[in-house]
């Protein structure tokens, strides 16, 4: 805010000036006008004398000359409170008394320049006092959202200004803060359910584990002589081993639980729309970092989907082209196949194994081909559950040394 009073203070400064300089100059031309201007009229009245001769004028004819006076021998003839000057017209000495301090145009043109820059310096501060008080002000009350929410702080939402200039923006940081407190809850009540059911099956593995050990101890020494007994003591180990076996998948079922909470709002739109959030982003992005990108041929349609969410898988599958290909080209090709659209992203360079193919669609896995690069192994896992929550399908393919990753859309 300071900065911009500053800003004011400089700008009503340089008013000032522009309007000194301008009244000085009006002034100045105003003086030659003046000086100039009664000489040119008496002039012309002298022209007039010695060619027709003296005869009493009429005044109201000019601006500056008031009164002419023929010497006739007269001292009085030289004394006038008023401006004057004398010529000698055909051997006869005439006074012409003027007078300078009529208004003129210039004058009139001066009050005219002063109203129009009072108007536009009033003008000019209104508005810059309404930006102050209506957009800066309020604006200086949203600056340390952002780092509030970083740092976890959601609990009081942000008001609305009535002027509504921030409208979409309180509006997309309360969404923003809202998304954030319910990520947290979910994330909070799923570490919670995932702790208990911890703590309940390690519980319940106790029980067959205790069994298995002490059917175990009592074979050791030869308790069962038996040999019916000992193979039924044999049975009743692997039935507590298959126990525990379930068990243990019921710990890798949960802990491949989803973590992630994907909402999707099923609808329509166009494959053109879609295609232009993309390339309206990477064609400049790309061509900063000298890579080619193309966009191939299409015939828009409608598709089912969320719009956003389309968006967000297509992106972040150029941005896994950005980062493991050799940068070289990347490309766009589109086709239709029993009622579906796909979009492909082909991308040079790909140094990914065959065999790890299968599994760059699975949540943290991440290819031989990522050791130097930052991530989660959760973009194309999140990409996959969105397709899949759209009705559509995601798969990848190498091809020459291009990775071709395509998605699938349904068609309205």
């Amino acid at each position: 805010m300071k900065s911009y009073n500053k800003i004011c203070a400089a700008v009503f400064a340089v008013w000032i000036i522009l309007t000194i300089i301008a009244n000085l100059y009006l002034l100045s031309l105003s003086r030659y006008n003046n000086d100039r201007s009664y000489r040119v009229e008496i002039s012309r009245i002298a022209r007039e004398i010695a060619k027709n001769g003296y005869h009493e004028p009429d005044f109201s004819r000019y601006e500056y000359v008031t009164d002419i006076t023929v010497y006739s021998g007269d001292d009085s003839f030289y004394n006038t409170d008023s401006d004057y000057s004398i010529l000698k017209i055909n051997d006869i000495l005439y006074r012409f008394d003027y007078n300078t301090e009529k208004r003129t145009d210039i004058h009139r043109l001066m009050l005219f320049v002063n109203s129009i820059l009072g108007i536009m310096i009033l003008l000019l501060l209104a508005v810059m006092f309404y930006i102050r008080r209506r957009i800066l002000q309020p604006f200086a009350h949203l600056i340390d959202v952002p780092y509030a929410l970083s740092k976890g702080n959601l609990t009081a939402p942000i008001e609305e200004t009535k002027n509504h200039f921030f409208g979409n923006f309180v509006w997309g940081l309360n969404m923003l803060r809202e998304h954030i407190e319910q990520q947290k809850q979910r994330e909070l009540t799923l570490q919670k359910e995932k702790k208990t059911l911890l703590l309940s099956l390690s519980h319940d593995i106790k029980t067959p584990l205790s069994a298995i050990k002490l059917y175990a101890k009592a074979l050791s020494k030869g308790l069962y002589e038996d040999k019916a007994k000992q193979l039924e003591i044999t049975d009743q180990i692997n039935a507590k081993a298959d126990e525990i076996e379930g068990f243990v998948d019921e710990i890798i079922s949960a802990s491949r639980t989803d973590l992630l909470s994907l909402d999707v709002t099923m609808g329509e739109f166009y494959l053109s729309t879609l295609l232009n959030h993309i390339s309206d982003y990477y064609l400049e992005k790309l061509s900063l970092i000298k890579t080619d990108f193309s966009l191939g041929t299409y015939n828009d349609c409608l598709l089912k989907g969320d719009l956003d969410r389309a968006v967000e898988v297509l992106q972040n599958i150029m941005e896994n082209a950005i980062k493991y290909g050799d940068g070289k080209s990347i490309s766009l090709h589109m086709s239709e196949e029993e009622g579906c659209s796909l979009i492909s992203v082909e991308n040079t360079g790909c140094s990914l194994n065959e065999g790890e193919l299968p599994h760059i669609f699975d949540s943290f896995f991440r290819g031989s081909n990522t050791a130097h690069q930052a991530g989660s192994g959760l973009g194309l896992y999140i990409c996959r559950q969105l397709m899949h929550k759209m009705n559509g399908e995601i798969f990848a393919e190498v091809k020459d040394e291009t990775m071709v990753v395509s998605i699938v859309f349904e068609k309205v």
